[in-house]
């Protein structure tokens, strides 16, 4: 039998680095989607303030399975 997945996309934010705001868009997602078995890290960007990165972001495309 075929699987289907569905997929979200969420934006995380992290002030630490790349890696850890990815973790925090799977963790939000977490709290109100079941059967997460993917990400993808579609894009990265970041907030300069004074020279420096004040915070990191990730576009993450988030899959899960579809219950039926």
């Amino acid at each position: 039998m075929a699987s289907i997945a569905k997929v979200i996309t969420i934006i995380g934010s992290s002030p630490e680095s790349f890696a850890k705001a990815a973790d925090a868009a799977v963790q939000e997602a977490a709290k109100t989607v079941r059967g997460i078995t993917g990400a993808d890290v579609v894009s990265m960007s970041a907030v300069v303030e004074g020279d420096r990165i004040s915070a990191y972001r990730t576009t993450v495309n988030i899959a899960f399975a579809v219950e039926r």
